[in-house]
């Protein structure tokens, strides 16, 4: 706040990750220039009618009293009110009614996440039309920007050194400062891969292990399967998370779990799985259900065990108890998952740890690798396809106030899961991977060595508790550590090939790739792909999933190689 006062600017971007105290830090300053005579009306644009109502609760405790009810065209309010909180897409119902009554008084406008104010979108214009006449503009994100050809209204730009314009931030408060400063929890990323089975569209029936190298298409078909409320591995990871909330909840009691589906079928069928697995209800919050705010209002001040929600719960929604998630969605773009991580990051006391369950599909663990990295909005920059964290979110920003009530799925890719099972993978926490050798079942005590992990531990201390248990059972087991160069992926030790079957020594042999190759492109910014190909032409054999053991170790030793070459140049 100290920077924003030293400057006094018209304008003043602030990007600062989810769970730092954007909405503190915004109240904040109106209650200082309320109190200074620069401004004598407030107003803040949200996202959501579920957000707009949370900022009018955060603001009166500020002492800042907003009215969530307003709408464009109403007039006035009601005196016991300095402002009103209204939404983007009642902004654009009617700017020249924001506009005029933006011009009337001296104003403060807040822009909550303004990258849904990009001028490709409806909102947009409305937010530039209804307050350009502002005395004050405040903008606020916690999100990755938009991209296209189009600049976000009062956002200042400026050329880089390749002369492409980017966005300039006036305060920029990344994680890893946030997290520095206790501000923020530190993330524990539990990825669990299995077998699949599926029936395509053309009748012919499919099996794949989640995780390993496929095509696009496949990698979703195996990714849907996975999250199939009938097959096993959705049931088995949830079970797995409930464990994990409940060691959580020895030490935080009132810690809550959050489980994040694609639509409202899959929503209400892993509440019910939820129930018999917990012994509890849960509250399951759909975006047409009249009583949404009220559901996600109750549960934050409750503690209840588990909310299952689809795609409201994702942006700025504030439940700070929530420790425990399960991304079960196939909504994967770098700004959903941002969005949808920042739920559980949000810090009360030193220790917490937040614990989110994925599937182990690469695009997603490359997301949780990258949670730390910060990008502008970039004028002009091609976009590649979806999964460039640059692609446009227009479609996920029309679904933010619609219903839920379709699958998600592409209706004209005939699709039948037939069967999952589940498998615990490993865990992400710091940069790091840890996990055990071979096949480490759900409900084995290979799983529950990250499943019980104590729910209040410093860093370092969860850090050191993960190297402790990997490494005691592979002493147990008579495995071998992992070799040089192990820092590159996931430390995961060759298990001695006489004791298991050809079949899971192949397995382990992937999944040790793969994991390398992912720290390699996290690395190097090379594409999986790319990386895939050229271990293929230096060490020869066909593709991964048809490789034998020696070619595979050839492959994983070359892998280590380049990342001793790289650190000693």
């Amino acid at each position: 706040m100290s920077d924003y006062f030293a400057r006094q600017p018209r304008d003043y971007l602030a990007v600062a990750t989810p769970g730092a105290g954007k909405t503190t830090f915004a109240l904040s300053v109106a209650a200082e220039l309320l109190g200074r005579r620069k401004v004598d009306r407030i107003i803040v644009v949200a996202p959501t009618e579920h957000l707009k109502l949370q900022w009018a609760e955060a603001a009166a405790r500020a002492g800042v009293p907003l009215d969530p009810t307003y709408s464009a065209g109403k007039g006035r309010t009601s005196a016991d009110f300095v402002g009103v909180a209204v939404t983007y897409a009642g902004v654009a119902v009617n700017p020249l009614a924001m506009r005029i009554r933006t011009e009337r008084f001296k104003t403060l406008v807040i822009l909550d996440e303004v990258h849904h104010a990009g001028d490709a979108l409806s909102w947009g214009e409305g937010v530039r039309e209804a307050f350009e006449p502002a005395a004050r503009r405040l903008a606020l994100t916690g999100t990755p920007f938009r991209s296209d050809v189009n600049p976000i209204p009062f956002v200042t730009y400026a050329p880089g050194d390749d002369g492409v314009p980017r966005s300039v931030a006036d305060y920029t408060y990344g994680y890893a400062h946030a997290l520095a400063d206790h501000v923020v929890r530190p993330v524990l990323f539990l990825a669990y891969s299995g077998e699949m089975q599926w029936r395509t569209r053309a009748g012919d029936e499919v099996a794949a292990t989640l995780g390993e190298p496929l095509t696009k298409d496949l990698t979703n078909q195996a990714l849907r399967t996975a999250l199939d409320p009938q097959g096993s591995w959705i049931p088995s990871v949830l079970a797995a998370a409930d464990k994990r909330l409940t060691e959580v909840r020895r030490h935080v009691p009132d810690a809550g779990g959050l489980v994040i589906a694609t639509d409202q079928d899959d929503a209400r069928a892993y509440a019910k799985t939820l129930r018999q697995i917990s012994g509890e209800a849960p509250t399951v919050v759909l975006s047409d259900d009249k009583g949404a705010s009220k559901r996600i209002s109750e549960f934050s001040a409750g503690d209840q065990r588990w909310m299952v929600a689809v795609r409201m719960v994702s942006e700025g929604v504030d439940v700070p108890r929530l420790a425990v998630g399960v991304f079960a969605t196939t909504t994967s773009t770098p700004l959903f998952f941002a969005q949808a991580v920042g739920r559980f990051v949000r810090a009360r006391t030193r220790g917490e740890t937040a614990s989110v369950f994925l599937p182990s599909v690469p695009t997603l663990l490359g997301f949780a690798a990258e949670l730390e990295r910060s990008r502008d909005h970039v004028l002009g920059r091609r976009v590649n396809d979806e999964g460039d964290l640059f692609s446009p979110e227009d479609a996920l920003v029309a679904q933010a106030q619609a219903t839920e009530s379709e699958t998600g799925a592409d209706p004209g890719a005939a699709f039948e899961a037939l069967g999952s099972q589940a498998r615990f993978d490993h865990v992400l926490y710091d940069g790091a991977a840890f996990g055990h050798e071979g096949e480490v079942h759900v409900g084995s005590e290979e799983e529950m060595d990250f499943l019980g992990i104590p729910g209040l531990l410093e860093p370092d201390q969860m850090r050191a508790l993960l190297h402790k248990r990997q490494s005691e059972r592979r002493r147990t087991r008579g495995g071998s550590p992992a070799g040089a160069g192990a820092d590159a992926g996931p430390t995961v030790g060759r298990p001695d090939a006489a004791e298991i079957t050809a079949h899971e020594q192949l397995a382990v042999l992937r999944r040790e790739l793969n994991g390398l190759v992912a720290a390699w492109h996290h690395r190097t910014g090379q594409p999986h792909g790319v990386t895939h190909a050229a271990l293929r032409k230096e060490c020869g054999g066909p593709a991964a999933a048809i490789a034998n053991a020696d070619q595979l170790r050839a492959r994983i030793d070359r892998v280590r190689a380049w990342a001793s070459e790289r650190r000693s140049s």
